[in-house]
């Protein structure tokens, strides 16, 4: 039949109009219900707009009236009156609850208060859902009752149809046999001869597909946050312009995004990936102008742009231009960098492993000259220091220099009785004050054995600092490496300079990673036996990272664990985070052990995590890193 796919066409849509009708009337009576709960909720709590005291209470008066999904009191003067009850997240009480989603919140402000809530709907919901379940069920029924007999009318077609189907099956394996015309019914004329000249056409598609196929190739090469090219594709590329017959010449380019880990850490991996997708978009619009550029990314954050047919002077005048891209882009996110650029020349028979060591030198010279800086290469002839050695003079006139600044971002208690702190920030600059990448100079001083010389720079500047500024007040963190937490010459000196000043020792807590502390739990041991000795605190950072976590935390007893962000993030939809998590709270408090959450960038991770009675919090949502101020001027350790 040729009207047949139109028909079962027109059964669809038709059941498909029966169904949004019969959705959108119960949608629309939902609604009428829930403007009624809200104006009755209105009108009761207006009635108390004069309320002062205690949340519960509060909740306890509205309850009879007005179900509450969640409910949520803030006084303004005493925490104490503060109430939390039930979840902003709704729960499905049905696979259709989604199609009814309704937003029955409501915030206001009391005299002595703020109150949030949301209402409870779940009644009115479910005879909704109920009435329409039942309207799907008559509707579809007969539906399914209509196509059944329309089968029956049709099966006799059967035989054409297997026929067609055969040969559909054959025109996607290239086979173009002739149709046998005798096999078919008359209805299916028009169906024969758009197989006939679907054969015709297919043969004539054939390298155009073959085209299609090398793009598509192509395509499943593709870094799916910048849409560069893969490292796999890179090396495809390097392999070729290093190849002895190979006749083009350009410039590499990497481009290493420095602050990628710490803005991990920080704002979480969304921000990650839009920190890097921002990057790629800059690197598009500076090489515009160059079409035959080819992008790649060829490592977490990582970036190899190939530039053939180019001078070392054009490569030049477009890092200029991304380097200033890159300060503008630094200007918005107030990071100490974005990026750093390397550029080398590539000529016809270069050495690949060669080019990418004379490019990597490039690109390590480019971190030591400042934000955003780039350094052409042209060449190692020896002369002068490179890379990794080059970090080494850099760090040993940091020392001298003592080329610090510190930042400052706070810990928010969520009890009264919980002493929280803020943690301090380091920044390293050279000797043109122009801030250096501080994962790079941490990483560079512990691989070149100087990680205990930046410990000792940091805590004496920050001793100092306690000193001279008596309005600088609380308990301040200080972040410090597990290697020299573990050396006990280290140990020592930390305990001589703190018993000399054991007022300012009572105030400083020292965070130290919980990878690097678990590998010698003896060390650990003494280090924190050693600081509590002398008053001061530890905390360990980055806490539930690694799979010993429970066995460190019974034996070495540190003060405050920090979580590790990835605990953080996400906990508002995941019930099996929130159980580890309520889990580490327990065993800590039983142990005397404040609990801090880090990395909390959204209300809904506060309120769970103020939910499970988290000790503090700390996090972008919570506070932002900023200069530590003395005096009304930023105060710089130079």
């Amino acid at each position: 039949m040729p009207t047949s796919k139109f028909f079962q066409l027109f059964l669809i849509l038709l059941f498909s109009a029966l169904t949004f009708l019969s959705y959108q009337n119960e949608k629309r009576n939902l609604d009428t219900k829930n403007a009624s709960l809200l104006k009755q909720y209105a009108e009761i709590i207006n009635k108390e707009k004069q309320w002062q005291g205690s949340g519960e209470s509060l909740y306890k008066q509205l309850q009879p009236a007005v179900g509450f999904q969640f409910f949520q009191y803030i006084d303004s003067n005493d925490s104490g009156n503060n109430f939390t009850r039930g979840t902003l997240q709704t729960n499905n009480i049905s696979p259709l609850s989604p199609l009814f989603i309704t937003d029955l919140a409501d915030t206001r402000s009391l005299l002595a208060g703020r109150l949030q809530v949301k209402l409870s709907n779940k009644s009115a919901l479910s005879q909704t859902i109920t009435r329409f379940e039942y309207h799907l069920m008559i509707i579809w029924s007969s539906f399914l009752l209509i196509s059944f007999i329309y089968f029956l009318f049709t099966a006799r077609q059967k035989s054409s149809i297997k026929y067609i189907a055969n040969k559909i099956e054959d025109l996607g394996n290239l086979s173009f046999d002739a149709i046998e015309h005798s096999k078919i019914k008359r209805e299916y004329n028009v169906v024969i001869q758009s197989l006939e000249n679907s054969q015709q056409t297919l043969k004539a598609k054939l390298n155009e597909l073959q085209a299609v196929n090398e793009q598509l190739t192509k395509t499943a090469f593709q870094d799916p946050i910048t849409g560069f090219g893969t490292r796999a594709r890179f090396t495809e590329k390097l392999e070729q312009i290093c190849r002895p017959q190979h006749k083009e010449v350009g410039v590499l380019f990497i481009i290493k995004a420095t602050e990628l880990g710490t803005i991990n850490q920080m704002v979480g991996r969304e921000g990650g990936d839009d920190y890097l997708a921002r990057i790629a978009n800059e690197i598009r619009a500076a090489f515009k102008s160059k079409p035959q550029t080819l992008c790649f990314r060829i490592s977490t954050a990582d970036f190899a742009i190939v530039l053939p047919d180019a001078n070392l002077k054009q490569g030049v005048a477009i890092a200029s231009v991304l380097s200033t891209t890159f300060s503008e882009y630094q200007q918005q996110v107030g990071t100490a960098s974005i990026a750093h650029i390397g550029l080398v020349p590539y000529l016809q028979d270069s050495d690949p492993v060669s080019l990418m060591t004379l490019a990597d030198t490039a690109v390590s010279i480019a971190q030591t000259l400042g934000p955003n800086s780039y350094h052409l290469q042209e060449e190692l002839t020896g002369d002068e220091l490179f890379g990794e050695s080059r970090w080494k003079v850099a760090i040993t006139e940091l020392l001298r220099r003592r080329s610090i600044k510190f930042y400052v971002q706070a810990i928010r208690p969520c009890r009264n009785d919980v002493e929280s702190y803020k943690e301090l920030l380091t920044r390293f600059y050279n000797s043109e004050g122009k801030v250096f990448p501080t994962t790079t100079v941490i990483a560079m001083a512990e691989r070149h054995g100087m990680s205990g010389e930046i410990d000792k720079l940091v805590i004496l500047n920050a001793i100092r600092l306690l000193i001279e500024s008596p309005k600088i007040t609380g308990l301040i963190g200080i972040n410090i490496s597990a290697a020299s937490a573990s050396n006990r010459t280290f140990v020592s000196w930390m305990k001589n300079i703190l018993q000399q000043q054991r007022h300012i020792a009572a105030r400083l807590i020292f965070e130290v990673n919980e990878s690097g502390m678990q590998t010698n739990l003896s060390a650990t041991y003494h280090f924190i036996n050693e600081l509590h000795s002398v008053g001061s605190r530890v905390s360990i950072e980055r806490f539930g990272h690694g799979f010993t976590s429970f066995k460190f935390f019974k034996e070495v007893r540190p003060d405050f664990i920090k979580l590790d962000h990835s605990y953080t993030q996400g906990i508002s939809t995941d019930p099996q985070n929130r159980f580890f998590v309520k889990m580490i709270i327990d065993i800590a408090r039983k142990l005397g052990i404040r609990v801090i959450a880090t990395g909390v960038e959204k209300q809904e991770d506060k309120i769970i995590m103020e939910q499970l009675l988290i000790d503090g919090l700390q996090g972008y949502y919570i506070a932002k890193p900023t200069p530590l101020i003395q005096g009304g001027k930023s105060e710089a350790m130079a």
